[in-house]
């Protein structure tokens, strides 16, 4: 098995490769971003949209890391501010982004490669996820799917607006968790 992703980034990034860096980290990140893209936005046109600018994004902005964070809290930030980007009505008004240039190829590259998940699967999920909001989306697969800590959810939910204190974030996860058990009791979802 290779190198983590993770350090790969940053070995490539040590070397000022910063174009095999981006490479690596939208090749390596992308598959999870996409489906985290996709559970918060609920459309893939729409998560194709925010991917495809994300790519973008950490593609010209790679060499502005300065690893206050781990690479992949870096990567998942400039996700959320994407998926924020493509829901906001500037962006609708302003219509679609134009595709070009290599990571937009290399965007298009995971989407294809990227398998559904089971339809029965996703759906109970989508149902389920179609309650909670996109922060409470991305609190949820920050915390739990990506496993980050604390002060790295609480930088990603950041975004660019006032900074959060990550207990803030563990306050709110513990109400969410409270609030979800409910909901799968009464969705009969428990066993």
């Amino acid at each position: 098995m290779g190198m983590p992703v993770e350090g790969k980034v940053q070995k490539l990034l040590a070397s000022g490769d910063l174009r095999s860096a981006a490479t690596a980290a939208i090749q390596g990140f992308g598959p999870k971003v996409l489906g985290y893209l996709r559970s918060i936005l609920r459309d893939d046109n729409d998560a194709a949209d925010a991917f495809s600018h994300f790519a973008e994004d950490l593609w010209r902005g790679i060499g502005g890391y300065r690893g206050e964070a781990s690479f992949k809290t870096w990567a998942y930030k400039l996700a959320w501010c994407a998926a924020m980007h493509v829901r906001s009505d500037t962006y609708r008004r302003l219509g679609r982004r134009l595709e070009s240039g290599e990571a937009s190829k290399l965007a298009q590259d995971v989407r294809t490669r990227s398998v559904v998940r089971d339809e029965v699967q996703r759906r109970g999920l989508d149902k389920l996820r179609a309650t909670l909001s996109p922060e409470e989306q991305t609190l949820l697969f920050l915390r739990l799917d990506q496993q980050l800590e604390w002060n790295d959810v609480a930088e990603v939910l950041s975004g660019n607006g006032e900074p959060i204190e990550a207990s803030t974030v563990r306050k709110r996860y513990e109400r969410l968790k409270s609030d979800l058990a409910k909901l799968v009791k009464e969705q009969g979802l428990a066993d």
